[in-house]
């Protein structure tokens, strides 16, 4: 599945955010899933004029032995850009997803690609940052962990496009035991937002549901969500 996916993907360098304080803040999103392949083509195709950027992403996933996080509604997360082009650390916390608009407690900071990569095989050399980040200490304090394993993870190939104002990232998951495509638009009017999209899918024939399931809770499933 990869092999398809990579050689004809071109790839736009881009720039890793830049995070001065790490302030407790709500993402707001609506997340709509399109059921195949064919869908997320016909989708890709339509937006093509809108296309900005792809972005080729690993998400790393870590947790206690006994899941301290997962069992917090909590997930801990590095994500690599582009062939390790940028890394970012990520703490996401308190998710809920109704009716296709999902609201979750974000805190990210930009880490070394590099030295993300040691914690694949080091996973408790992220507990050594607690001194540098925030995350971290907001980790080993708030949620009481001194130990972390590796859980493993999955890429993700994004087309992210300008469509009408909205920025509108067409995702396509690639998990160990299958395939996810998902549409991703980040929203402060999110019930307006996913009226304008959804009017668009429907005007182009386009078969899709409300995402009831975030990643990573497929991830931790081990199985694709239901049709």
């Amino acid at each position: 599945m990869l092999k398809r996916l990579f050689p004809t993907t071109k790839l736009i360098k881009s720039k890793p955010p830049h995070f001065t304080k790490i302030p407790t803040q709500m993402e707001v999103e609506v997340k709509l899933r399109l059921p195949n392949s064919q869908s997320h083509q016909k989708l890709s195709n339509f937006l093509s004029p809108f296309h900005t950027t792809t972005l080729i992403q690993e998400n790393i996933f870590f947790d206690t032995p006994t899941t301290t996080l997962a069992v917090s509604n909590a997930a801990l997360r590095l994500r690599f850009y582009n062939l390790d082009s940028y890394a970012v650390l990520s703490l996401k916390s308190k998710p809920e997803l109704t009716q296709g608009i999902s609201r979750v407690e974000e805190h990210e900071e930009p880490i070394d690609p590099s030295l993300a990569r040691s914690f694949l095989t080091d996973p408790n050399g992220l507990l050594g940052l607690s001194n540098k980040s925030r995350i971290m200490e907001k980790v080993k304090g708030e949620f009481g962990v001194d130990e972390l394993i590796c859980l493993g993870g999955f890429k993700n190939v994004r087309g992210v496009y300008d469509w009408k104002g909205l920025k509108l990232e067409i995702d396509e998951t690639v998990y160990d035991f299958g395939v996810c495509y998902e549409i991703e638009c980040e929203s402060k009017e999110p019930e307006r937002d996913k009226e304008l999209i959804e009017g668009l899918l429907m005007e182009n024939g386009i078969d899709f549901v409300y995402s009831d399931i975030n990643k990573f809770g497929v991830f931790m499933s081990g199985k694709l969500p239901s049709k």
